[in-house]
Parts: structure tokens; C-alpha cells; sequence
């Protein structure tokens, strides 16, 4: 049986850019809306543990401020060093003015 998706924020909530923490069965994860496209990610870096949400998005990428490692936002996949492992990516959909994340 698929995980329900969870209603997260409205459509228009995040302007390109922004991102927002959410806290969905115990895992803490990012919103982010980069180049008007939502994703989802883990909120913590896989180098350090240290929270993205202190860096910022550039075109589809979340940048760690920590150490200067980039994620790529649709694959999770580290885009340069220090950082070596992936980050978990989540399902996003939009549907009825809402953004759906599913967190398993």
C-alpha cells in the first residue's frame, strides 16, 4: 500500500528561491521551490548534518552555507565536494491549489 501524500503548503506560498521546513512522521525535510518547480529533500546535509535551510536554491540545486556543497534538488545527488552521498528526495505533487509531499 502507497503512503498517503500530506498537504504541505499552498501553490503559491514559496516564490521562486524560497524554501520551507517540514516536519512530516518525524523526519524533517525542505520544501523548496526552485525555478517555479516544487521538490522535496531531507533537511539536513549528508556531509556534516548540518541544516540546508541555511543555504540557498540556485537554478535546480540547494546549496549547503556550511561547507559549500550543492544537491541537486529532483535527484538528491551531491554536485561537488566535500559532499559525497545523495540526499533523500520525496514525491511533490500539486493538486487543488495545494503542494503534496509524500514523506515515505
Amino acid at each position: 500500500m502507497q503512503a498517503p501524500f500530506i498537504a504541505v503548503a499552498q501553490e503559491g506560498e514559496l516564490k521562486p528561491g524560497q524554501m520551507k521546513r517540514v516536519e512530516l512522521g518525524g523526519k524533517r525535510l525542505l520544501l523548496c521551490n526552485a525555478e517555479g518547480e516544487y521538490f522535496c529533500v531531507d533537511e539536513m546535509c549528508s556531509h556534516e548534518d548540518y541544516s540546508l535551510y541555511f543555504g540557498c536554491i540556485k537554478g535546480r540545486s540547494i546549496k549547503c552555507s556550511l561547507h559549500g556543497s550543492y544537491f541537486n534538488l529532483a535527484t538528491g545527488q551531491p554536485e561537488n565536494e566535500p559532499a559525497d552521498c545523495p540526499i533523500r528526495t520525496y514525491p511533490v505533487k500539486i493538486e487543488g491549489g495545494q503542494v503534496w509531499v509524500n514523506p515515505d
